[in-house]
């Protein structure tokens, strides 16, 4: 018998969280490229993370009347 593929273990999927919106591979070289390691949980945290960057630059252009997200929308004061 075949083993279940475990859900929500690709990179920043899972636990809750929504479809990643980075490429895994890319920020674990990032990483690797510091001179760290990278945990399991991580990659969950950093799609988190970027979801509520994402959300906040999302109410700030509309508080300003803009539909259009901006670089500075995702500037956190």
């Amino acid at each position: 018998m075949a083993k279940a593929k475990k859900a929500g273990r690709r990179a920043g999927g899972g636990g809750g969280s929504s479809e990643p919106l980075f490429v895994g591979s890319k920020v674990k070289a990032a990483i690797k490229a510091a001179g760290c390691n990278t945990a399991g949980d991580a990659l969950n945290g950093l799609n988190d993370w970027m979801n509520w960057l994402i959300q906040q630059a999302t109410s700030r252009a509309k508080q300003n009347g803009r539909k259009t997200v901006r670089a500075h929308d995702f500037m956190v004061r």
